[in-house]
């Protein structure tokens, strides 16, 4: 089975694809629309496109996944910035048509950032495929069975061992 996953991003967000048989995550690309451009809108619309153009019909059928990176304090416990995530995530997953899985993402930009440090590459080459690499490392942790703290859409949000206990609709995020 196929899988997305997202790395969501204030300026630009990263895409990863891999596989849950060869257990192989691979960066795929990179969405360069702020968060904040036609109320998330415009971000929403580039999501889904990179998403079914990497999957297509996949999605429909049942025989993709996808995942999304959630920014939790080092403690475990959910701050404004993954509430925000959480919320945006469950819009990704309607304009999508199926749930999305909520990934632990700690420590994901500094396995990118370390991955970079010995690649040669240009300060200016490293920003433009931090995001993808995150995206990545966030595909990797989904992939080990480990990192897990969720899902949204479907028309329900859970949270499995956040130590919160309890979930952040849309609404909740903007108070």
């Amino acid at each position: 089975m196929r899988v997305v996953a997202i790395d969501l991003g204030d300026a630009r967000t990263g895409i990863a694809v891999g596989d849950r048989i060869t257990g192989i995550a691979s960066p795929a690309g990179l969405v360069e629309v702020p968060i904040g451009r036609e109320g998330g809108d415009a971000l929403i619309r580039g999501i889904v496109g990179q998403v079914r153009g990497l999957v297509g019909g996949d999605l429909d059928r049942g025989g993709a996944e996808v995942v999304i990176g959630l920014p939790l304090n080092m403690d475990g416990t959910e701050g404004p910035q993954a509430k925000a995530v959480r919320a945006f995530a469950g819009r990704i997953a309607a304009a999508l048509g199926c749930p999305l899985v909520l990934v632990d993402e700690r420590q994901t930009s500094i396995e990118a950032d370390e991955q970079m440090a010995r690649s040669g590459l240009t300060h200016k080459q490293k920003k433009m495929r931090r995001d993808a690499i995150a995206a990545a490392a966030i595909l990797r942790v989904f992939l080990s069975g480990e990192g897990v703290v969720g899902t949204v859409g479907g028309g329900e949000i859970t949270t499995e061992g956040t130590e919160q206990g309890k979930g952040f609709g849309a609404g909740e995020a903007d108070e």
